[in-house]
């Protein structure tokens, strides 16, 4: 997990007034635990996965051969391309709200700062900004999807 992750973490638990918040992924292990308004405290431990010892053989896993290779598409092999990620758990909003326009659209040109979409978690509305300067190629979630954390939401080109 990036230090720019877990720092969106702390500001969205900040603003959601959550007391404590526990997120645990494969690698890492993250507590957020807030004092009566103040700085929010955050505690990352390793997790440790348990090896698991089988008494019973397990039996072979068969995958199918493919019979032709497999091509990527065409908008994913070039590999220059950022994307962006969600931040959050929630439910993605092109735009910010049913009477307005899209923040982005596929070809607009973006800089750092730019809104490229909401996101809402507890009946928050998240602003999702650019980290990056350049345009966007790819939109990679419909409106009103939800969407899960580290979830790639669009590919921009930042050249």
């Amino acid at each position: 997990m990036k230090i720019k992750e877990i720092q969106n973490l702390i500001k969205f638990v900040a603003r959601s007034g959550a007391s404590e918040v526990k997120l645990e992924m494969e690698d890492v292990k993250i507590t957020i635990k807030t004092n009566d308004g103040s700085t929010p405290i955050v505690v990352q431990d390793p997790v440790v996965l348990p090896q698991q010892i089988s008494a019973q053989p397990q039996p072979p896993v068969i995958q199918p051969v493919a019979t032709e290779p497999a091509v990527p598409a065409a908008d994913t092999v070039d590999h220059n391309y950022t994307t962006i990620k969600s931040p959050i758990i929630g439910t993605f909003y092109r735009k910010p709200s049913p009477d307005k326009p899209n923040f982005v659209e596929v070809g607009d040109s973006i800089s750092e700062g730019t809104v490229l979409c909401v996101i809402e978690a507890m009946k928050l509305f998240n602003d999702i900004e650019s980290e990056v300067s350049g345009k966007i190629i790819k939109i990679l979630v419909d409106d009103s999807s939800p969407v899960e954390f580290d979830q790639p939401l669009f590919l921009v080109d930042p050249s």
